[in-house]
């Protein structure tokens, strides 16, 4: 697969032939599951697009039952940044159920098989773009990050994906799940392709109120030879599998080849983070998703009376992973838990926040695992407390809002892909990415 760098400088002639290919390659492979239909707005560089950002007049569904017949009436931000920029929206992605999930099955198409084994996971929620850049079936792909939905997908498949720093991109035509903490991100072949896509959606809204007024871009700054001051974390490790444990050794050594100080630091316990983001985010969960209603768009099952008719469509539309979070989410927001659970939440989360101010006071990145082990079969995570322990790695960066990168650094035995991630500090997108590169460029991952 042609890089997103090298698609640019095709002209129509050839693009338009590679998109008819494209297409053709997609239609071959329908075990996949990676896209949910393979829908063209202009004449650009194909990107796919998760199922949760609005394109105008596709079908957008974020993989749920209630959203079927809703037709987008407008383009999200990021769509018209990338159309302006010559790419192209081209397919839409499968996904969790309204980002709700760590595998890709809780879709209402069927799950998405992982590219590297038709036996387990990619990951998710983004597990249809990180599939279908992973099995060589799109240049690139926009996904959303609650709590490393394009990071461990990402990691699970063998590509890169970036979450920016809360703000950094707009939200604006955006499924909501938990607005605190959704960034839309890129997932990309290579860091380089990662940063010109991040610089081509990334930049002030007007239409997203916390958004940032900052425009900077980094991909003509990149370099990979900066010498930077990288922090590991090796007590957050120990629960990590061997093979997690052999990737971080390996990037390390990579990283010191590089001439790149590496020190270590502490992280707080892991459950604080899991306890704070579940929820922080299932009560943005139960508000947002209050609006799905089966009145103003998408599915309605016709009851005896009005309230009969909320009942049945959000009973009928509703997966049942998004209605365990809407019903978590609602207790933790009732009177008499709201200072027991969502205030302490809250607390915990300004104290991660804290933690990691601190730690990049003097020191540029922190490298750190995504994910547990390699991408587990099918099935392997129907406990919900084990889908959700699988995040715990993720999670705290949503939390403080930081931008972080996830790539590649070797396979195991049985050829499964193994990522990393480096964070950065908020709002320093160009250190996070040079230091990304030139850790990609030490390792040689797809040589």
């Amino acid at each position: 697969m042609i890089t997103l760098k090298e698609a640019l400088k095709l002209n129509k002639d050839d693009l338009n032939k590679f998109k008819q290919d494209l297409k053709a390659k997609i239609e071959a492979q329908p075990e996949l599951n990676a896209y949910i239909d393979v829908n063209n707005i202009g004449e650009g560089v194909p990107i796919a697009i998760k199922d949760n950002i609005q394109v105008k007049d596709w079908s957008v569904t974020s993989a749920s039952s209630i959203l079927q017949g809703y037709i987008s009436p407008y383009n999200a931000t990021v769509i018209e940044k990338m159309i302006n920029a010559g790419l192209s929206p081209f397919g839409r992605t499968n996904m969790d159920e309204f980002a709700m999930g760590s595998t890709t099955e809780s879709s209402f198409y069927g799950k998405t098989q992982n590219p590297h084994s038709s036996q387990r996971v990619p990951g998710g929620s983004s597990g249809g773009s990180a599939a279908a850049v992973g099995a060589g079936l799109a240049i690139a792909a926009l996904g959303s990050d609650t709590g490393g939905s394009i990071r461990q997908p990402a990691a699970y498949c063998g590509i890169v994906g970036m979450k920016p720093t809360y703000g950094r991109v707009s939200r604006y035509g955006l499924g909501a799940y938990a607005s605190s903490l959704d960034q839309i991100g890129p997932m990309t072949q290579n860091v380089e392709d990662a940063a010109i896509l991040y610089d081509i959606i990334s930049g002030h809204d007007a239409k997203d109120s916390t958004s940032m007024e900052m425009d900077d871009k980094v991909s003509d700054k990149l370099d990979p030879n900066r010498k930077l001051t990288i922090a590991t974390v090796p007590k957050h490790i120990e629960s990590a599998s061997e093979i997690v444990k052999k990737a971080y050794e390996k990037a390390i050594e990579a990283l010191r080849a590089a001439g790149h100080t590496i020190v270590e630091r502490e992280l707080m316990d892991a459950k604080f983070d899991i306890s704070a983001y579940y929820i922080t985010a299932t009560a943005e969960a139960a508000t947002n998703l209050a609006r799905y209603d089966g009145i103003r768009y998408g599915n309605r099952i016709e009851g005896k009376n009005l309230e009969d008719t909320f009942i049945k469509t959000r009973s009928e539309g509703f997966g049942d992973e998004v209605k365990r979070r809407i019903l978590l989410g609602n207790f933790v927001l009732s009177s008499g838990y709201y200072e027991a659970y969502y205030v302490k939440a809250q607390k915990t989360r300004h104290m991660i926040k804290d933690q990691y101010d601190e730690i990049f006071k003097n020191v540029d990145l922190i490298l750190s695992p995504i994910a547990p082990s390699i991408a587990p079969k099918f099935g392997e995570l129907s406990n919900p407390m084990d889908m959700y322990l699988s995040d715990l790695y993720t999670i705290s960066v949503n939390l403080a809002g930081l931008p972080a990168l996830s790539l590649p650094i070797l396979k195991s035995d049985e050829g499964m892909p193994v990522g990393l991630q480096l964070i950065a500090k908020a709002y320093d997108e160009q250190t996070l990415f040079d230091g990304s590169l030139s850790l990609e460029k030490q390792i040689n991952y797809n040589s």
